[in-house]
């Protein structure tokens, strides 16, 4: 891919039961900012997201918000960001995101971050993004947080509803630095989607 100049983070508008997860959006907003990356995200000040837009606007980085205009209404903006775009639903919302970013990294979350993630992976496996190419897509693996999400990849993987290639094309780490440089050094699978009997589930 070659340099990240805008990655889009998904995650969670809770905090999580543990500091820890506070801690790892810090880190990621940190090291978004010490690495000139800006970030684009969803826009509020709510839990994960707010720590990871504080960082990352104190880091340095520019900080794009997407919101839709319900939450907007609901006074869920960041008031601190270096801008903001305000639309009319979550589609939207997504789609703009993924206009801005060159790549993309969930966070640990709940329905909506996984939603956002599987969607972003997705459109990288069809080769679909807006008529762009396709885009990595990590997760910042904190606590084993997305163990259970790699262990049904490898499951679809085995019962031939995917191939490897495209298991193995979301990028973990527990470390935001090492996850920006593979996201960085990330190649495009270069097969398509579809098995047949004969084929099996390989790259």
């Amino acid at each position: 891919m070659g340099a990240l100049r805008c990655v889009a983070v998904f995650c969670g508008s809770n905090f999580g039961s543990t500091p820890h997860y506070a801690d790892a959006a810090r880190a990621l907003g940190q090291a978004l900012g010490q690495r000139g990356i800006s970030l684009v995200y969803g826009g509020t000040h709510m839990g994960l997201m707010g720590v990871l837009a504080d960082a990352a606007l104190q880091a340095g980085a520019d900080v794009t918000g997407i919101i839709n205009r319900r939450l907007h209404d609901r006074g869920h903006l960041h008031t601190g960001l270096t801008r903001h775009e305000i639309v009319p639903d979550m589609r939207v919302r997504k789609a703009r995101m993924g206009e801005l970013a060159d790549a993309f990294i969930a966070l640990p979350g709940g329905l909506g971050t996984l939603e956002e993630l599987f969607e972003a992976a997705t459109l990288t496996q069809l080769g679909d993004h807006n008529g762009q190419s396709a885009k990595a897509c990590g997760a910042l693996n904190v606590r084993g947080f997305f163990d259970p999400m790699r262990a049904l990849l490898d499951r679809a993987v085995s019962e031939g509803f995917m191939k490897s290639a495209h298991n193995d094309m979301i990028v973990m780490s527990p470390d935001p630095h090492l996850l920006l440089e593979s996201l960085a050094n990330w190649q495009a699978p270069s097969v398509n989607k579809w098995i047949t009997p004969s084929q099996g589930t390989g790259s």
